[in-house]
């Protein structure tokens, strides 16, 4: 299907997951600001943005319930409340008072999120088209605009006060675009729905362990290929800051085009030689002998873990029943956001104990465990 087709056919989750993307970019380039205005430390710092993970899983359990209790309102009415959400840490004056920052926000961004995608897979379902891949590149872009322009922000010398307000207001505009009249509804009782064809907890638990994997995948290599870049392999400083860039621009180049390809390999396949990239990528990064083969290294995963979690999403909802839906993408998507948080933490331990290298190498076994499960997951029948 051609991109702005399935663009116009998902226009509201589309502008949610630009919201998400320009919140988490923004906030990303603040980071520096933010924990010197707190005066945290970095163990500190660590602790406080975990509570957005704490905030996030929480608030994923309540997301069913919200989504029919809100209706066709959910996504306009959780992108308002996104839109407060940018200003959370600029009332952060130390790091207790962060952490509660990052707990709102995660909470509010995780809501969002996942009634996002439960509307995505609920318009796949209905239109009979792929549509993951293409809103998921949208929050790559969103997020990478975000951070590239907070950085600009910065150099000119604007602080949290004055960028947060900017964001918010990027965030309004599209709340107001996330309205729209073709909205799913929900089942009149998605919880009956559930009980009477029981939870489909097999496929959860494949589609879990796929988004675990991947979200570890994406988020350690964002974290620490800098550091690689830098400290293993000698680039000077600011050289490292390729890593992350090649890996949020390929990461959105990968999932407009994993929108196409979608449509001629099939989800499952696509998954599975994504992971094969992912898995290759890693293992480059591990082994580089010089930053170019490194670099290579960090666009080869970007280009393997970009279209993994969409096709998952829309595996996973061709899986179940509409009833269904939204309690399994919340479910799996509360275990595989963990990965998201505990990638960096993982990446970091790894490399006290036996360096980046190992660190990346342990990415690479944990990214290959997407392979069988894909597998299974592609036996488990259509509802």
């Amino acid at each position: 299907m051609p991109i702005l087709r399935a663009l116009a056919l998902s226009r509201a989750p589309a502008a949610a997951l630009m919201a998400v993307g320009v919140l988490w970019g923004g906030f990303a380039a603040l980071v520096p600001d933010i924990k010197a205005a707190t005066g945290a430390s970095d163990a500190a710092l660590g602790a406080a943005l975990l509570m957005s993970a704490v905030g996030g899983m929480g608030a994923m359990a309540l997301a069913p319930w919200a989504g029919r209790r809100l209706g066709r309102l959910a996504l306009p009415a959780m992108g308002a409340a996104l839109t407060v959400a940018f200003l959370y840490p600029a009332f952060a004056w130390d790091v207790v008072s962060l952490g509660a920052a990052m707990f709102a926000m995660g909470a509010t961004v995780a809501l969002l999120d996942v009634t996002a995608n439960v509307e995505i897979s609920a318009r796949e379902a209905r239109e009979g088209v792929h549509l993951m891949n293409v809103n998921h590149a949208m929050f790559s872009f969103a997020f990478a605009g975000a951070a590239y322009g907070t950085g600009l922000a910065r150099q000119a010398g604007a602080g949290p006060d004055e960028v947060l307000p900017v964001l918010a207001l990027v965030g309004a505009g599209l709340a107001l675009a996330m309205w729209s009249p073709g909205a799913a509804d929900p089942p009149e009782d998605g919880r009956a729905g559930i009980a009477g064809s029981g939870a489909p907890w097999g496929v959860i638990g494949l589609t879990g362990l796929i988004l675990f994997a991947s979200f570890i995948g994406e988020n350690a290599t964002e974290a620490w290929s800098a550091l690689h870049l830098e400290r293993t392999l000698g680039a000077p400083p600011g050289e490292g800051g390729l890593g992350p860039a090649v890996l949020g621009l390929v990461m959105g180049i990968g999932r407009m085009s994993g929108q196409v390809v979608a449509d001629r390999l099939g989800h499952a396949r696509l998954i599975f030689t994504s992971a094969a990239l992912g898995v290759t990528g890693a293992l480059t990064i591990a082994a580089a002998p010089s930053v170019p083969v490194a670099v290579l290294g960090v666009a080869v995963a970007a280009l393997g873990m970009a279209v993994i979690v969409p096709s998952a999403n829309s595996m996973l909802g061709a899986r179940v029943t509409g009833a269904q839906r939204a309690h399994a993408l919340s479910r799996a998507w509360m275990v595989g956001i963990f990965g998201f948080f505990i990638g960096p933490a993982m990446m970091g331990g790894i490399a006290e104990l036996l360096g980046l290298r190992m660190s990346f190498a342990a990415i690479s076994a944990i990214v290959a465990l997407i392979l069988p499960a894909v597998v299974l997951l592609d036996r488990r029948p259509r509802a």
